[in-house]
């Protein structure tokens, strides 16, 4: 790990989500982080959604959306180009542009996933980590290090050595420095453990 400063870490617990109503009125997001935190528009939000039926998503022009798989047994998308894709897994997940008119199919009952929506003026590079054990990102100046576990608790320590536990669905935000991160629990259902990591640059 390297910094150019002391490690900025932030952890923003499950519980503290705000739930907001969706855009087109068919549902209820909780958003972890909305960057500026005010205001109709934003630079790139973090949410969790439960999509309890079937139907339409809003509309983010504008947006580059990412969407993960958390719980449930799956979905399928289909957009506005013609393009078809299913998410049947914990893990499974997609990017697409917000603009696309986006239709969602259950297959059977609800689920939950974890949304990244990020400002095309901005650029995002994501990952899910599955290499189990220890891991390490950093942050360099002008980016924002997002960390969520889908299943498995973690360990995180950042380079000043402060560790602080993340739990399943909690979000670690990192804007300066670097952080080690250790799966607490090996046996959980997205194997191995999988992490969702993602940067955005300014």
């Amino acid at each position: 790990m390297s910094s150019n400063g002391p490690s900025k870490l932030q952890i923003i617990r499950q519980q503290s989500f705000r739930a907001i109503p969706w855009k087109n009125g068919g549902g209820i997001t909780h958003e972890a982080i909305r960057v500026p935190p005010t205001g109709d528009r934003f630079l790139w939000r973090v949410s969790l959604a439960r999509i309890e039926a079937s139907g339409p998503f809003s509309d983010f022009t504008g947006y580059e959306r990412t969407m993960v798989l958390l719980q449930g047994r799956g979905l399928a998308l289909e957009f506005g180009n013609g393009e078809q894709r299913r998410l049947h897994n914990c893990g499974d997940w997609v990017e697409f542009d917000g603009a696309l008119p986006v239709r969602c199919a259950l297959r059977d009952g609800p689920c939950v996933d974890l949304n990244l929506m990020v400002a095309k003026s901005l650029s995002a590079t994501v990952r899910i980590d599955c290499s189990g054990g220890s891991s390490s990102a950093c942050a360099a100046a002008g980016e924002s290090l997002l960390i969520f576990s889908l299943e498995a608790p973690l360990s995180l320590q950042d380079d000043a050595g402060r560790t602080v536990r993340l739990e399943r669905w909690d979000l670690a935000v990192l804007s300066r420095g670097g952080v080690r991160f250790d799966r607490m629990t090996p046996d959980a259902p997205c194997a191995p453990s999988a992490v969702f990591i993602a940067t955005i640059t300014q």
